[in-house]
């Protein structure tokens, strides 16, 4: 479960075999409640990616390589996470995972409350049931404490919080089953050589944590974020869409008010400043849409900060 965290760091900087460029519409079932994506191999072979890389690999894989000896550099190409509903979630973590690190995820799996070993048409797959009460810092909407997970499918990790999904994917040789384009999916931002894709539907979200963050998404109905490497350069978009065409322009004022405000601060760092200044916030009916081209000189200092 620790590749989890991966993608939550991933998520938290901001704040999957899938499609040329990343995930598209296409790739989700129906009823999907919040995914993320992000393309490690992208990320280490692209001009502006390896910036992002190199903090993401001193600051969380080295924790990884230093705990568990696994090097995320050489085993994990991509990592896809989605839930539904009716299916909690599913997770599936793409790359040459080595016999070693299969044994460690066994072995720590077998230390749990409850762990079996299971078959599914020739394919081995295991339940994992954990104490409440055990020590675990994943807080994600559809994950529970029990798990099943297969490393049947070749270069392929694969979780799910339901039976059912899991053998369903091995039998889909770990492929997705996406349900194309329909009303009331969730928008998924693409680009060619897209690093970090991530949506959620957030309607009915209660922020009840306060702060602008949770005042602006609570009148939201879907929000995505893009990263990706364009021209060199990394490209952050995000999008949200509102009920009202009213709502969309409240947020857009709220958010170049944020930006005014953290763009002109005394303490901040010149390059960073003028790049926060260029930060485009535009709405046409109710969709809300901001966007920055952050250079890779930028990200390196603001990664050497943080």
């Amino acid at each position: 479960m620790r590749y989890i965290k991966l993608v939550t760091a991933c998520i938290l900087f901001l704040s999957p075999a899938m499609a040329f460029g990343g995930i598209d519409a296409d790739d989700l079932p129906s009823a999907t409640t919040w995914y993320v994506h992000v393309d490690f191999r992208e990320m280490q072979s692209s001009t502006a990616g390896k910036s992002l890389w190199d903090w993401l690999d001193g600051e969380v894989f080295d924790e990884i390589r230093d705990d568990a000896e696994i090097d995320v550099a050489t085993e994990v190409d991509r990592i896809t996470a989605y839930a539904t509903d009716e299916n909690g979630v599913v997770f599936v973590l793409e790359g040459a995972i080595s016999q070693a690190t299969k044994d460690k995820a066994l072995a720590a799996a077998a230390g749990a409350r409850k762990f079996d070993t299971l078959k599914y048409k020739g394919k081995t797959y295991y339940f994992v049931e954990r104490d409440e009460d055990d020590n675990n810092d994943i807080d994600i909407d559809g994950f529970n404490n029990e798990l099943y997970f297969s490393f049947a499918v070749n270069n392929k990790l694969i979780a799910a919080t339901s039976e059912q999904q899991l053998q369903a994917m091995l039998a889909n040789g770990g492929r997705i089953a996406g349900s194309k384009s329909h009303n009331g999916a969730l928008f998924i931002l693409t680009a060619e050589r897209s690093l970090i894709q991530a949506g959620m539907d957030t309607e009915g979200f209660d922020g009840e944590e306060g702060g602008f963050k949770s005042n602006i998404l609570r009148n939201t109905n879907h929000a995505a974020i893009l990263v990706a490497d364009i021209a060199d350069n990394i490209v952050v978009e995000a999008q949200l869409t509102t009920e009202e065409p009213e709502m969309a322009e409240s947020l857009a004022s709220i958010v170049r008010g944020l930006v005014a405000i953290t763009a002109f601060s005394d303490d901040l760092d010149p390059n960073l400043s003028a790049t926060l200044r260029s930060i485009k916030v535009d709405v046409t009916d109710n969709k809300l849409k901001v966007s920055v081209i952050v250079s890779p000189e930028v990200i390196k200092a603001v990664m050497d900060e943080a």
